[in-house]
């Protein structure tokens, strides 16, 4: 399932991202990584603030949906 739908304040295991080349090295660079945990801090409006390797970073609802949990 795509995080955004994701529960807010589960951890979950990224299993792939998906999407153009150049979105998927966007995301890449911000940590999210095939194999690595996360989990939703806080959702506002659709966009969802995310907590990745011990940083909190905000991603718009669009980056969210190609983000596979």
């Amino acid at each position: 399932m795509p995080l955004s739908f994701a529960t807010v304040g589960e951890h979950y295991l990224i299993k792939k991202i998906s999407g153009k080349e150049e979105v998927r090295r966007f995301l890449e660079n911000l940590g999210f990584v095939a194999g690595t945990d996360v989990s939703v801090v806080s959702e506002i409006s659709g966009n969802v603030i995310v907590m990745v390797r011990d940083c909190r970073v905000a991603i718009s609802r669009e980056m969210a949906q190609k983000i596979i949990i």
